[in-house]
C-alpha cells in the first residue's frame, strides 16, 4: 500500500467538491500524496493508507452516492484512517449549532459504528440561487435559509492540519 490519502466527495452544484480540493491543496502542501476525486469515480480504496470523505448535504441526507461508497468500501474503510465531513448548512455561526447537534445522517450510523472515523466534521456550504432548481428555491424559502456562502475556509484548513498532525504521527 502506498502512503498516499484520498479525499473523495459527493456534490450536487460544486460546493463540496471545492472543499475537498481545498482539504487535498493542503494536505499536498505538507508533503502527503494525495488523490482528490468523486466517489463515483473510486472504484477501489486499498491503494489508500488513509480516507476523507465528504459529502454535500440535502435536507439532512448525505448524497446517495456517498452513502453507497461508505457501504461498498465498509470493510476496508474500517482498517485505516478515515475522516467524514459534511457541508451544507447556511447562516451564521457554528454549523453543527446551525444544525442543532447534527453530523451526519442517523442511518449511517452503524456503518460509522463500524468504520470509526477519527472525526467527523460540519462545514457551512454555500447556495446559489442562480443554480438551484425551482423546488429546491421554494425549499429554501420555506425553511428560511440564508442563502450565500458560509463555508469557513480557516476552518476547513485547520480540519486538514489536524489530520496531517494525526497522520505523521502515526507515520
Amino acid at each position: 500500500m502506498d502512503n498516499k490519502v484520498l479525499v473523495t466527495y459527493a456534490t450536487k452544484y460544486g460546493s463540496t467538491a471545492q472543499i475537498a480540493e481545498k482539504i487535498g491543496q493542503t494536505l499536498h502542501q505538507a508533503g502527503l500524496q494525495v488523490d482528490v476525486q468523486p466517489v463515483k469515480q473510486i472504484r477501489d480504496v486499498e491503494p489508500y493508507s488513509a480516507v476523507i470523505l465528504g459529502s454535500a448535504v440535502y435536507i439532512g441526507a448525505w448524497r446517495k452516492d456517498a452513502v453507497k461508497f461508505l457501504q461498498y468500501h465498509e470493510l476496508a474503510l474500517a482498517k485505516i484512517p478515515v475522516w467524514l465531513f459534511s457541508s451544507g448548512p447556511t447562516g451564521k455561526g457554528d454549523p453543527v449549532t446551525l444544525l442543532q447537534g447534527w453530523r451526519y445522517p442517523q442511518g449511517l450510523q452503524p456503518i460509522i459504528n463500524r468504520i470509526q472515523p477519527r472525526d467527523i466534521a460540519v462545514f457551512g456550504g454555500f447556495v446559489d440561487e442562480n443554480k438551484v432548481s425551482f423546488i429546491e428555491k421554494w425549499m429554501i424559502k420555506n425553511v428560511k435559509a440564508p442563502s450565500g456562502d458560509f463555508r469557513d475556509w480557516n476552518a476547513i484548513t485547520a480540519w486538514a492540519q489536524e489530520i496531517i498532525r494525526v497522520l505523521n504521527s502515526s507515520s
